[in-house]
């Protein structure tokens, strides 16, 4: 493994959305190094320029990784075009160039998969980007995440700044949203396929055909992954973080119903959108800098249905 470019001993690290999913795996991973860990207050808007400006120039970190976001599923990216566009558009400006402002030299930039094109070669390498039309259900979020890596190579090539990106592949674990209308594949099958065991249903509707492929990693995995790369990688391109293999969505449909034990049929409505027909990352790059994902997926949603159980007693399950 390469010498470290970022040790984290005695650094001041500001997790950005740190009260979201992959926010908070961040700080649970960054417990166990020698860093102070920041975050923030929620009425910190990073859509806010002037907020934004003002709470780096006071705190000054040593380093941020922005994974704050706004999220969702099909339904979602398609009913809220405007706000996935401006909300994501103006979280990574703000931040990136009230960064440099601040003079904070080390930041990690977090995108999504879905920033590639809609027919890329499979598995998708990080030179696939901009080299197609993209899936239009979620054209508006990716629109938004491209620029953001292109910010974060930009300040790198004017100002010199040690601006890096990761592309994660879909994401699920403890902290996500299982909401009926705004949460992605993996938690919405979690809480339809409980629903329906709980209900004593016959069966549980899956949107589209099920023949979709799908990558999916377990986000203490990406968390895991984002702090290698950011000790460890220093260079322009994006890099991919993946599980390395997918499945098919009526494949994962049955998979969940097997751990949730749910013994009913599973229908698809093929009337729905499917989606890109399939989103698989090569992280040929990640692992040659020395990381692999250490979480099955079976044992990932295993465990993903019991965060989603407790969040039940806890009356977060809605």
């Amino acid at each position: 493994m390469a010498e470290p470019v970022f040790p984290l001993a005695g650094k001041r690290i500001w997790i950005a959305g740190h009260r979201g999913m992959v926010g908070g795996a961040l700080v649970r991973r960054l417990e166990s190094e020698a860093c102070e860990v920041l975050t923030t207050e929620r009425s910190l808007d990073l859509r806010d320029q002037a907020s934004v400006r003002a709470w780096l120039a006071e705190e000054t970190p040593d380093a941020i990784v922005l994974a704050a976001a706004k999220v969702g599923g099909i339904l979602a990216n398609d009913s809220y075009p405007a706000d996935f566009l401006y909300d994501n558009l103006m979280i990574a400006a703000n931040v990136i160039e009230a960064a440099h402002r601040a003079d904070v030299d080390r930041l990690l930039f977090l995108g999504s998969s879905c920033i590639y094109p809609r027919l890329a070669a499979q598995p998708m390498r990080e030179d696939a980007l901009l080299t197609g039309l993209l899936e239009p259900t979620n054209e508006w979020y990716a629109i938004a995440k491209i620029a953001g890596i292109k910010l974060a190579q930009a300040y790198r090539k004017q100002h010199g700044r040690s601006y890096i990106s990761a592309m994660p592949t879909n994401l699920y674990g403890p902290g996500d949203n299982y909401h009926p209308k705004n949460s992605h594949v993996l938690p919405a099958l979690i809480r339809k396929t409980h629903e329906a065991k709980t209900g004593d249903a016959d069966a549980i509707e899956v949107w589209g055909t099920g023949t979709p492929r799908r990558e999916f990693l377990h986000v203490d995995d990406l968390a895991d992954a984002l702090v290698h790369l950011l000790v460890h990688y220093d260079e322009a391109e994006h890099v991919n973080v993946g599980a390395g293999e997918d499945i098919a969505i009526g494949d994962l449909a049955r998979l969940v119903a097997e751990v949730v034990g749910f013994t009913g049929g599973i229908e698809f409505d093929a009337s729905k959108p499917d989606g890109t027909p399939r989103k698989l990352l090569d992280c040929s790059k990640l692992s040659d800098l020395g990381w692999q994902p250490s979480i099955g997926l079976r044992d990932g949603i295993a465990a993903a249905y019991a965060d989603f159980l407790d969040g039940e007693t806890r009356g977060l399950g809605a």
